[in-house]
């Protein structure tokens, strides 16, 4: 196998025989067949300490020791990371990633470091330069029957953030789980508690981005009661049935919308999984008001839970109480527009993938084209580049104050309150309604007409 350069400069630094490649790069090359570009480069250096390997990676650039429970050597080559360590052994103390007594360097061998990893498959080693296989449990026959299995019974009473691992790994490559594994997740499923929400997140965020078909993934939760600790909300919708126009209950609608949603989008796919997560609560007969709204409080609250950046919270919380928007494709202009401003237009081409996905994951034939009709009105209408927000308007706070002021409305000494906001938000709606209205002159007209109004009201008809 043709070494990568990053390869042949860490080999020309250290001793013959002391470099293997670890980890999900040798796992890759054997279930891709592809060596050419890894994407991480994790590697072992065997009969070395730290201060000996890096002292001799020093000629290739600065050498950082990071890490607080398990040290690793940084360096960057070409641009890339790369990570180097010396064998270690490890004894579990306690539940958790960091509850380890940890024994590292010359004396401890690669064959005892693979055995310390969580599966079968992530637990082999190529020797370099030569690309001998270092395989002491019999990873390379797992990955060619594509199973997963742990190494041991107690990998997950070890460390519980391996039974996201799980999941996540069985659906991006969509390998089976042997019953062992299942078994021993199904036992450690409590255990789950114990996981930090940011590492929740790190491996939810692989499951729902990466994997083609992430309801595997969550399956596999669901089955191990993984799920019923993590994610209780999603898994009320077991059980719970819908309407006429559903082929699934709300957690399996939820699972198949999931896997309709496009690859790749966090987002759209984290909104895809929760968008009827509020169902279950709200269920009267065959009818579930206003569910997109107590699920946008609860989408809000679990993702908070877990940490999720303020940006995504927000992105997803509102692709969820949006969704039940009606596509009817013979709404006025002015109602387009209005539509528009209400879901964003940033957001409008990812609120009509959730709107897609989630016809998919009906499970029964769509009915007509009037959701794509829809959406071309609404396309249209936002090339003609009409004004959304107050910011669009051809006059602004400072016209409107000085407006306020000439009427003797206020003192020269006023520098604006919620009444200049309520006047610019009554001018968005009336050039919402006209957009030819949204002219300098004509704003200040609207407005003067607003302001000599008896009593002010936030209401486009004090335009009349």
């Amino acid at each position: 196998m043709p070494l990568h350069p990053i390869d042949r400069m860490l080999v020309d630094a250290l001793p013959p025989g002391t470099l293997f490649s670890v980890g999900g790069r040798v796992r890759d090359e054997l279930r891709l067949g592809d060596a050419s570009e890894p994407k991480d480069f994790d590697y072992v250096v065997t009969g070395l300490s730290f201060a000996q390997i890096k002292e001799r990676l020093a000629s290739l650039g600065r050498v950082d020791l990071v890490g607080e429970s398990f040290a690793v050597l940084k360096l960057t080559l070409q641009g890339r990371s790369v990570d180097l360590a010396p064998p270690r052994r490890e004894r579990s103390t306690g539940v958790g990633h960091r509850a380890f007594d940890i024994e590292s360097g010359p004396g401890v061998s690669i064959e005892e470091d693979l055995g310390r990893r969580d599966f079968r498959m992530n637990a082999i080693a190529r020797a370099l330069p030569g690309g001998t296989l270092v395989d002491p449990f019999a990873g390379e026959a797992d990955i060619a029957a594509r199973r997963i299995d742990i190494l041991w019974p107690g990998a997950f009473r070890e460390d519980p953030l391996r039974m996201l691992r799980a999941a996540q790994f069985a659906a991006r490559f969509e390998f089976s789980v042997s019953e062992e594994t299942r078994k021993a997740m199904r036992e450690a499923a409590p255990l789950t508690a114990s996981i930090s929400a940011e590492r929740v997140m790190e491996e939810l965020n692989k499951l729902l981005a990466l994997a083609a078909k992430p309801s595997l993934g969550f399956r596999l939760l669901e089955e191990s009661g993984v799920l019923a600790v993590l994610l209780p909300e999603v898994l009320e919708g077991r059980n719970v049935g819908q309407n006429e126009w559903h082929a699934y209950d709300v957690l399996d609608h939820n699972l198949a919308t999931l896997d309709a949603a496009p690859q790749g989008d966090l987002a759209l796919r984290l909104a895809s999984l929760l968008h009827d997560v509020g169902k279950p609560r709200t269920k009267d007969g065959p009818h579930f008001y206003r569910h997109e709204q107590v699920g946008g409080d609860l989408t809000r609250a679990i993702l908070q839970r877990f940490r999720f950046s303020g940006e995504v919270i927000d992105e997803v919380e509102a692709l969820v109480r949006n969704h039940m928007y009606v596509a009817d494709p013979q709404l006025s202009e002015p109602a387009l527009r209005r539509f528009i401003r209400r879901i964003g237009a940033s957001r409008l081409e990812r609120q009509f993938s959730l709107r897609a996905a989630d016809i998919v994951g009906s499970g029964l034939p769509k009915r007509d084209g009037s959701n794509e009709r829809f959406e071309e009105r609404v396309r249209s209408e936002l090339a003609k580049e009409p004004p959304l927000g107050v910011g669009d308007l051809a006059i602004g706070g400072q016209e409107v104050i000085a407006a306020m002021r000439a009427r003797g409305l206020v003192n020269d000494a006023f520098r604006g309150d919620k009444r200049v906001g309520t006047a610019l938000a009554l001018l968005l709606e009336k050039v919402t309604e006209r957009p030819e209205h949204n002219e300098r002159d004509s704003l200040l007209t609207l407005l003067g007409e607003y302001l000599a109004s008896p009593e002010p009201e936030s209401d486009s008809e004090c335009f009349t």
